[in-house]
């Protein structure tokens, strides 16, 4: 279609904000009172312990956006408990990481799910940790776009990084394709973000990182 960037995927319907099953009760959701979402931290969701850690120097001047692909995008607390262990467990197992490679996920419930946080340098984005933190969007967002509840989580969350002094107030916004060559976010999502508050088009590939000037270095 020609105006499948627009499209949302059909099954979204069953799980707008309010829909029974979505927001259930304590135990799924922690609502930390700095947050005006739904917060999910490891805890909750079960993560394995990482296996070492290294600090953020925040706040971070970039905000790197992805999908999952796989898993596929989850619509209540249980499904998107399992997508957060099965990243982690392909992260740790499968690429040897420390610890699932994002900074935080969101699901299709409309809920943050804590990944390494806010002051643990991700695996992420190569080339680009040590100066962003990386959010994916559950689910693969080539053709359609995620529920407007995900979206708004995800915007959320980083207003939120800002107002706690985690994201610098001037940070700029990309898709992973932008630091990687990838087909990351997804071609849907990543026009989206296009239309977002403090989205940069550079840079525009990993071409660019070399021209980067920041005041952080950007580490191998």
């Amino acid at each position: 279609m020609v105006f499948i960037k627009f499209v949302m995927c059909t099954n979204i319907l069953a799980v707008a904000v309010g829909a029974p099953g979505v927001f259930k009760t304590d135990a799924d959701y922690n609502e930390v009172s700095s947050y005006d979402f739904p917060f999910v931290s490891r805890e909750q969701w079960s993560a394995r312990t990482a296996k070492e850690k290294l600090p953020l120097q925040t706040p971070v001047p970039y905000v790197v956006i992805h999908h999952s692909y796989t898993p596929a995008a989850c619509y209540d607390g249980i499904q998107c408990r399992q997508a957060m262990r099965s990243m982690q467990n392909f992260h740790m197992d499968d690429r040897d990481w420390w610890d699932i490679g994002y900074s935080f996920a969101v699901g299709s419930d409309g809920a943050a799910y804590e990944g390494r946080g806010w002051d643990v340098i991700g695996a992420h984005a190569l080339h680009f940790n040590n100066v962003s933190i990386g959010i994916c969007l559950i689910g693969d967002w080539s053709d359609c776009l995620p529920p407007t509840n995900q979206l708004k989580t995800a915007q959320a969350l980083i207003a939120a990084g800002v107002e706690l002094g985690y994201v610098r107030a001037d940070y700029k916004l990309v898709g992973h394709r932008q630091v990687r060559d990838t087909m990351c976010p997804g071609d849907t999502l990543y026009e989206e973000i296009q239309t977002w508050e403090h989205y940069s088009h550079f840079p525009s590939t990993v071409d660019d990182l070399p021209k980067v000037k920041e005041i952080y270095l950007i580490l191998e």
